[in-house]
């Protein structure tokens, strides 16, 4: 391979130093959260929002009031983004269907889709309010049939935003707390005082809320790993410099550890998107925080050939992968490792983030190899049943479950099955023994 890094990122050993340090915080504050309660949740909440109130929890008169806020427009605008967001939710459930077969006369076997019956939904907020991850989560929620749906999100600019609160409630939120951080992902995985714990917790959040996600898996499920977002563009000679600069500003200004790549075939088109960046960072409002982010993660990869660039771009398994080339469709058939892929130059991450209709809330730190995004299906728990109705099949299964058990040593398994075949087949199997060969078995 010929590849040719233009411009690097902070070094991969930096960033492990940084991303310890947050675990550190992350463990000690989800121990005093369990410790202490709702006393540790008001003073994290005082500490960092600046923000106490007597219940995190809004009332019906609250959220009616704050909703009244949110002009005409606005809200005809959110119903909009919802109303996409759901339509594929509920295609996707569409395509899960509870199955019932019959492998063999008086065997039944079968699946239930299931939701999972109380979800923690995070929507940050802290320096921008996110309203479409309360769509990505709470109304793809409803959509799963979730029975109790908590939502929080942390105060913007002292108060909570109309506009989130807004799309919460309208997505289907049962439970909404104006709480940000690692306080908010503790609370309702851990439980307090006020707060009954979660079964499952869900959304986008800063490097300290994905890390609290991490620690508390196992406690709870989670979504995927979702930490500071990350794009990466794949571009050749087809497109231009402002395209490609634009592209990865617009995701870059997150936050100020926000990962942007540009994968290249073309000299020119990296050289001169360089130049644009720097263009840009001087008249972009947000460039206090993209030039940052630019600096310390945007990274610049020239290769040789395309099959290059998709080598590149499935071993960086980028969160939102724009990709505008002669070949688009080749990278949508041949690459393997993304979280979501935005293909063509007319399409573009932020519309996939706000409106199109596909989930926002997806995995980072090459999460992509193993999983995809947040679904409907990650609302649903797919369990299985079985069920034998003939006395035959349940000799015919017995015996070969009764060898089968012996055969890795499991006699107390072999008499579960053995006890049946006496009942059901009339077959006398000693004690401690798998049951006879017959030929009738074949």
């Amino acid at each position: 391979m010929a590849i040719d890094y233009l411009k690097r990122g902070k070094p991969e050993a930096d960033r492990a130093e940084d991303d310890a340090k947050t675990a550190s915080v992350v463990a000690s504050t989800l121990k005093d959260i369990e410790a202490r309660g709702d006393a540790a949740v008001r003073e994290l909440a005082c500490k960092f929002d600046n923000y106490d109130r007597d219940s995190y929890r809004l009332s019906e008169a609250e959220i009616d009031a704050i909703i009244a806020k949110v002009s005409p427009r606005e809200m005809a605008d959110i119903q909009f983004a919802q109303v996409q967001v759901t339509k594929f939710a509920q295609a996707q459930r569409d395509s899960m269907l509870d199955i019932e077969v019959e492998p063999m006369p008086g065997v039944i076997l079968g699946h239930k889709n299931i939701p999972v019956q109380s979800v923690g939904c995070y929507v940050p907020g802290g320096k921008f309010p996110m309203v479409a991850s309360a769509h990505m989560s709470v109304a793809t929620a409803k959509v799963a049939g979730v029975p109790r749906i908590v939502a929080c999100t942390p105060p913007f600019n002292g108060e909570p935003n109309p506009a989130v609160i807004a799309a919460m409630h309208l997505g289907g939120a049962h439970e909404i707390y104006v709480l940000g951080g690692i306080q908010a992902v503790g609370a309702m995985a851990i439980g307090t005082e006020s707060i009954a714990p979660v079964h499952l917790l869900v959304g986008p959040g800063n490097a300290f809320v994905a890390e609290a996600k991490r620690q508390l898996f196992g406690r709870v499920g989670i979504d995927l790993f979702a930490g500071p977002t990350e794009t990466m563009v794949i571009a050749d000679d087809t497109v231009d410099a402002e395209l490609c600069a634009t592209d990865l500003l617009g995701q870059a200004e997150h936050g100020y550890n926000s990962p942007a790549v540009l994968v290249t075939n073309s000299r020119t088109l990296a050289e001169d998107t360089l130049k644009e960046i720097d263009r840009i960072l001087t008249i972009l409002p947000t460039a206090g925080t993209a030039r940052v982010s630019w600096e310390d993660y945007g990274e610049v990869i020239l290769c040789d050939t395309y099959d290059e660039m998709l080598a590149v771009a499935d071993e960086i398994a980028s969160e939102h992968v724009q990709v505008m080339t002669d070949r688009d469709d080749w990278f949508l058939d041949n690459m393997t490792c993304y979280g979501a892929l935005f293909l063509g130059p007319r399409t573009n991450v932020a519309n996939g983030d706000k409106v199109i209709g596909t989930n926002h809330t997806l995995p980072t730190k090459k999460a992509g190899r193993y999983t995809g995004g947040l679904w409907v299906g990650k609302f649903l728990k797919t369990h299985s049943y079985q069920k034998v109705t003939s006395d035959e099949a349940a000799t015919l299964i017995g015996e070969y479950g009764s060898r089968l058990c012996m055969l890795e040593g499991f006699v107390g398994h072999a008499e579960q099955c053995n006890i049946r075949v006496r009942r059901y087949g009339g077959i006398n199997v000693p004690y401690g023994e798998g049951a006879p060969y017959r030929d009738a078995a074949e």
